[in-house]
């Protein structure tokens, strides 16, 4: 079907210059290897994984390079065959230029690529087989959340799942990636929906897809009608920026409100991504790990602006030459949109699970933070309803308190109130620094709780030693008076007195003494000794003879 349902509206949001067509000139290419591939060690939300290969170990592509036991997890994988030459930190995506943990691959032959997929049939798998491949495969959110696709369906499980929505609105400015892939792949995508439907048992299916991509929806309503699926459309929304947030999508396509502190599970629905999708689909079908992903390099810094399927662990710097290089002096490189991505200062960082774009932009084109002038206007176009004026205060303030208050951790981070401010401030730099200090405390009120209860269990425990303790020697006290009471009662004879057993010890001290002056008046060995052993022993015993007068 590709009738539209009825569209609603959520509160705020703005419109924006799109840039899609900057990436989309050209078709979507395979990105070469780099000589040297740098693999994080985690690259999802959850879990940290540890290490299954070691420095100098040959891994194959595909290969499994470090995962966890815990639900929350994702394992990584060897993009390519290689070796590795190294594990060590190196700088990853974070605006503090945060290092972590990785694996640098030495490539020594080809790709872990998607190979030419020839719709299979679909796989007669159960629901619990499926969670299993997907789990194994390392597959994540990939519209940036990076969340453990398998632990959100086995959530999901738990509550009745109505409706299961396919993000594909891609509503921020320059990014491409989900529109070139629902171009060339729908079948692929589609795919990867009927797991998800196989997996979830929902009433109806909605693939969102912002109206500013034709050509995706097209595709997608073409490859649905191939696949029959019941229940299944593919609807045209308006291009509203945010309208690709979980919870403003949610809103638009079914008029649901997921009100703060719920999970959209709550109210009955589930949202994946179209990447992650087809993520599915390959593993489910052709058995392949999230080994790659498709990533828009775009922005008016770069040459030639595209969209490559890429190797996890490329280099930015390897891609941005694939592009045609630096067209600016000064380049200005984020990670994600102009809106919610984060600004970097090295192209040495790895391509990662979350990594959907990397824009380049002119940082001499920047301007410059005002003082608030208090206009209102962030206020207008936020889509959490919230109060963004006030919530600058108060992390300038760092009142985190009172940004609680507010509802600090509703906001989406979407870069409305940023976008507008007349005054340039970066107001979601200054959420992004309340939220991490906040986590930051309440780790630290954490390990505070628990090294006091670890101490309170102590003392306890030891109260409870001593008391034990001295009840053994009531209960002892109490034993020896009842037997001395019995004793008094029957007339028994008493222990021994305490003389006697002084007199028993004196006399064993002297049987000792007898003994010891016996042994060195007696004489031993004395017959057939040589002149040598006869000088010897006269020798000691006029030893023995000095200082027994010396003594005396």
């Amino acid at each position: 079907m590709s009738t539209n349902p009825v569209i609603y509206q959520f509160h705020g949001g703005m419109q924006l210059e799109h840039h899609k067509q900057l990436s989309l000139g050209q078709p979507l290419q395979q990105a070469s290897l780099a000589d040297e591939i740098i693999i994080p060690l985690n690259q999802h939300i959850g879990e940290a994984n540890q290490a299954l290969v070691k420095v100098g170990d040959e891994v194959s592509a595909g290969q499994i390079l470090a995962e966890t036991s815990e639900l929350v997890s994702a394992p990584v994988h060897a993009p390519c065959t290689g070796r590795i030459t190294a594990i060590e930190p190196r700088p990853i995506a974070h605006p503090s230029g945060q290092q972590a943990d990785c694996f640098i691959l030495q490539p020594t032959a080809g790709l872990a690529t998607i190979e030419s997929w020839d719709n299979p049939p679909l796989a007669d798998s159960s629901k619990q087989e499926l969670l299993e491949i997907i789990r194994a495969a390392g597959i994540v959110g990939l519209g940036g959340a990076v969340f453990p696709t398998a632990a959100k369906l086995e959530t999901a499980d738990n509550y009745p799942i109505e409706t299961l929505i396919i993000n594909g609105a891609e509503c921020e400015p320059y990014i491409t990636c989900d529109d070139i892939l629902m171009q060339t792949r729908p079948a692929l995508v589609i795919r990867g929906i009927q797991y998800l439907q196989r997996i979830l048992q929902p009433q109806r299916t909605l693939i969102g897809i912002e109206d500013n991509k034709p050509t995706a929806i097209k595709a997608m309503r073409e490859a649905l009608s191939e696949a029959a699926l019941e229940h299944t459309e593919v609807v045209s929304i308006p291009s509203l920026y945010p309208s690709g947030s979980e919870k403003q999508l949610i809103k638009i396509l079914t008029g649901q409100e997921v009100h703060s502190g719920q999970l959209a599970f709550e109210i009955g629905a589930l949202s994946q991504n179209t990447g992650t999708c087809a993520a599915i689909a390959q593993a489910v079908d052709q058995n392949q790990a999230l080994t790659s992903r498709i990533v828009t390099v775009t922005g008016p810094g770069v040459n030639n602006p595209g969209n490559w399927l890429t190797p996890l662990g490329t280099p930015f710097s390897h891609l941005i030459e694939l592009a045609g290089g630096y067209k600016v002096a000064q380049p200005k490189l984020i990670m994600g949109g102009p809106m919610m991505g984060l600004e970097l200062n090295d192209d040495r960082i790895p391509v990662v699970k979350a990594t959907n774009c990397i824009l380049v932009l002119d940082q001499a084109d920047q301007p410059q933070a005002q003082p608030c002038v208090r206009c209102g206007r962030c206020t207008e176009v936020c889509p959490a309803k919230l109060l963004p004026q006030q919530l600058y205060w108060y992390s300038r303030a760092r009142q985190f308190e009172t940004m609680e208050k507010y509802h600090l951790f509703d906001c989406i981070e979407c870069g409305c109130c940023s976008a507008v401010c007349p005054s340039h401030i970066p107001l979601v730099q200054y959420y992004r620094y309340a939220k991490s200090e906040i986590w930051e405390q309440q780790r630290k009120t954490y390990k505070s709780d628990r090294s006091r209860k670890r101490h309170e269990f102590r003392e306890a425990r030891l109260e409870r030693q001593k008391q034990r303790d001295e009840e053994r020697r009531r209960l002892k006290r109490e034993a020896l008076a009842k037997k001395k009471a019995a004793q008094q009662q029957t007339g028994d004879k008493p222990d021994k007195p305490k003389e006697q057993t002084v007199d028993a010890v004196q006399a064993a001290l002297l049987r000792v003494k007898a003994r010891k002056q016996q042994q060195d008046a007696e004489r031993k060995n004395i017959s057939n000794l040589t002149p040598e052993q006869q000088r010897q022993i006269d020798e000691a015993d006029a030893r023995r003879q000095k200082m027994k007068q010396e003594d005396s």
